[in-house]
Order: C-alpha cells, then sequence, then structure tokens
C-alpha cells in the first residue's frame, strides 16, 4: 500500500503501484512526471519507454491490504503512487 501521506510538486517523478491500463501504458512500475495536481485527481506525464511523453489523469482507487487477519474489512482511497526519487535496477 501506498504511504498514507504522500507528498507531491509539479514536476516529481512517481511510480505507479497497480496495473490501471496497459493498453495505454499504465502498468505496475511506470515511472510518470507529476504535471498537474488537483484535489481529486492528479494529471502526470509518462516517462518510461512505453507510450513516453503521454498525458494521463489519475484518481483515487479503493486500496485494502490483502495479508491482514482483522475481523473488520479495511479500505482505503488513495492515489496508487509513490515517490520515485531513487528506484532499484529491478524497478527501471
Amino acid at each position: 500500500m501506498p504511504p498514507h501521506a504522500l507528498m507531491l510538486k509539479k514536476g516529481v517523478i512517481v511510480m505507479l503501484l497497480r496495473n490501471l491500463n496497459p493498453k495505454q501504458g499504465l502498468c505496475k512500475g511506470t515511472r510518470l512526471s507529476i504535471t498537474g495536481l488537483h484535489e481529486n485527481f492528479i494529471s502526470a506525464k509518462i516517462v518510461s519507454e512505453c507510450n513516453p511523453g503521454g498525458v494521463v489523469f489519475l484518481t483515487r482507487i479503493e486500496l485494502a491490504p490483502s495479508n491482514v487477519n482483522l475481523p473488520f474489512v479495511l479500505k482505503r482511497r488513495q492515489f496508487p503512487l509513490i515517490p520515485a526519487y531513487a528506484m532499484t535496477i529491478n524497478k527501471s
């Protein structure tokens, strides 16, 4: 799951954490550059190899931990992004 507080600004490189639209190049691990921050969506430009330069709009999605055994359902609505200032060779 992404961090609880997401600190972003225009120009920051982020990494996508979920497969949203593989045909459009929005797969897990895709790198994006933030172009606009809004209350309900984020606009970004794809900087990865597949579909570079494409502009996308990301909304919050419902996320739930998969490996937790709790007597209640835990869900969060978050942007599926994480800052990617430095990445390992496996994620680049």
